[in-house]
């Protein structure tokens, strides 16, 4: 991907999309929790992979930990081992000559200020390194990741350009392997109880929820430009623009006059539309949910009556056993007594 150096070039880099592979993920986090977890610095590693599409793709495929040390009060003394960065990646190139070294990361969870100065040093290794920030300690519902390219900003005013971070977007994608692995896993994990309809509306809870916070941060981004804290930047604000230019007008007019002014009133047809397929929807979840509540008390209710079945079966058969012991017990008390008289006669006929 060649240097960035006009506006151009920005919004191609902006456009560019950045792939990270699972593997990668849990390799962060691993070196994360061996080298830095309950401190205040940050891991720092290599990633791996390649680019496709005249860099419209970076697949982020492997990465490698580098022994990496800054200073808390100085942020711009930094040591990275590059020696070290060298050596692996030629051992790397041994097993997967298609894996080239593409960029660098560090676990954030946001940019510092030493971060441009480290970016220079990857670009021994590559033209236009990638970084990408992983959010180790995530909160909220989201992608973990955040990808960046390096590129040098012209001012509107003529004045000196100066290197800055644009941000691309970043998706996590699994190779064949790797899902396959992942749904044997999930397997164990995964509730067979629970249906479908119950799964899609939790991953539609969990993408609101992410979009929710998406949402926030450009709130708070156009607050800070609206207080004077943060410059305009104009390509965030086209690119704001053009996602309110594709949202559907719901304030349509129902009744345009003869001048050409529409009224805008409460009960306009679009609007009214939306909320009537919408409460069809919701009515259909609300009489399945249903169904299925009754259909489970039914199934408790019989079970009660046929365990109150069984229950009482096994009185009646152990009635029947206590019956039949008295019957059997009185009919030997009878024989021994009925033998005793015999031989009571029969001792009285002797002696006669």
């Amino acid at each position: 991907m060649p240097a960035a150096t006009t506006t151009e070039t920005i919004s191609i880099v902006s456009q560019s999309t950045v792939s990270v592979a699972p593997l990668v993920l849990l390799s962060v986090c691993d070196h994360y929790g061996r080298a830095q977890k309950g401190s205040k610095n940050r891991a720092v590693g290599v990633l791996l992979g390649q680019n496709i599409g005249d860099g419209r793709l970076v697949r982020v495929t492997n990465s490698f930990a580098v022994p990496f040390e800054e200073d808390e009060k100085d942020p711009s003394v930094w040591f990275l081992d590059h020696d070290y960065v060298e050596s692996m990646s030629d051992m790397f190139k041994k097993v997967n000559a298609r894996e080239k070294l593409i960029g660098w990361y560090h676990s954030g969870p946001k940019l510092r200020a030493s971060d441009l100065q480290i970016n220079e040093l990857f670009k021994r290794y590559t033209p236009n390194p990638l970084l990408v920030i992983v959010d180790v300690d995530l909160q909220g519902v989201g992608v973990p990741t955040d990808a960046y390219f390096a590129v040098e900003e012209i001012k509107d005013d003529g004045t000196t350009t100066t290197k800055t971070f644009v941000h691309t977007p970043s998706i996590i994608e699994a190779e064949e392997a790797e899902e396959i692995g992942v749904e044997h896993l999930l397997r164990d994990i995964r509730d067979v109880a629970q249906g479908t309809l119950s799964a899609r509306i939790n991953a539609q809870l969990k993408s609101l929820q992410g979009m929710h916070h998406r949402l926030g941060g450009i709130a708070a981004y156009l607050d800070k430009v609206l207080d004077g804290e943060l410059q305009p930047n104009h390509s965030i604000l086209g690119h704001l623009q053009d996602v309110f230019n594709l949202l559907p007008n719901l304030s349509t007019p129902t009744d345009i006059d003869v001048e050409g002014e529409g009224s805008y009133g409460e009960s306009n047809e679009l609007a009214r539309a939306m909320s009537v397929k919408t409460n069809d929807q919701l009515m259909a979840i609300y009489l399945s949910g249903l169904i299925r509540a009754i259909i489970a008390f039914h199934d408790l209710i019989d079970n009660k009556i046929m365990n109150r079945q069984l229950a009482e079966e096994n009185d009646k058969d152990k009635d029947g056993k206590k019956e039949g012991t008295e019957e059997g017990e009185k009919k030997k008390d009878g024989d021994s007594k009925e033998k005793d008289a015999d031989k009571a006669s029969s001792s009285k006929t002797e002696k006669k």
